[in-house]
C-alpha cells in the first residue's frame, strides 16, 4: 500500500497496524481519526474477526508483528483471553477487534461518527 509523505508516525503505525489485520484476515477494517474529535487518542482502528478463535488470533498477531517490525509495544491489551473483544492500547492509538455480534451492538463507528475515515486497502 502506498504511504503518503506527509503521514504522521502515529498515523504510520495506526495504518501498519490495520494491514496486520488485513494481512490475517480481519474483515470490514476501518481506521477512524480522532485528532480533533477526542484528546483520548488519536486514532481507532476498528476490525472484526469471523470467531472467538479468530478474533484472538488477530489480536495476537498485531501485538507480535507491531513489537517484532516497529517495535512498538501495546501499553494496555484487554479481552485477548475471551476473544469476543480485543482491545489493544498503544496510547496514541487503540485497536479494536470484534467478534461480528459484538461489534453490531457496539457500533463504534456510528459513536465516533464525527471522525474521518482513513483509507486502508486490501492486502496484496
Amino acid at each position: 500500500m502506498a504511504r503518503s509523505t506527509t503521514e504522521t508516525p502515529v498515523a504510520e503505525l495506526a495504518r501498519r497496524a490495520a494491514e496486520i489485520v488485513l494481512e490475517n484476515k480481519g474483515t470490514d477494517v476501518v481506521v477512524l481519526n480522532l485528532k480533533g474529535v477526542t484528546d483520548m487518542t488519536d486514532f481507532f482502528i476498528i476490525a472484526s474477526g469471523t470467531s472467538d478463535t479468530h478474533v484472538r488470533a488477530l489480536g495476537e498477531h498485531v501485538l507480535e508483528d507491531m513489537k517484532k517490525d516497529l517495535g512498538a509495544r501495546a501499553n494496555h491489551v484487554e479481552g485477548l483471553q475471551s476473544g469476543r473483544w480485543v482491545l489493544l492500547d498503544y496510547v496514541d492509538f487503540v485497536v479494536h477487534i470484534f467478534h461480528p455480534s459484538l461489534r453490531q451492538f457496539y457500533q463504534l463507528e456510528r459513536l465516533w461518527g464525527d471522525a474521518e475515515v482513513v483509507p486502508v486497502g486490501e492486502p496484496a
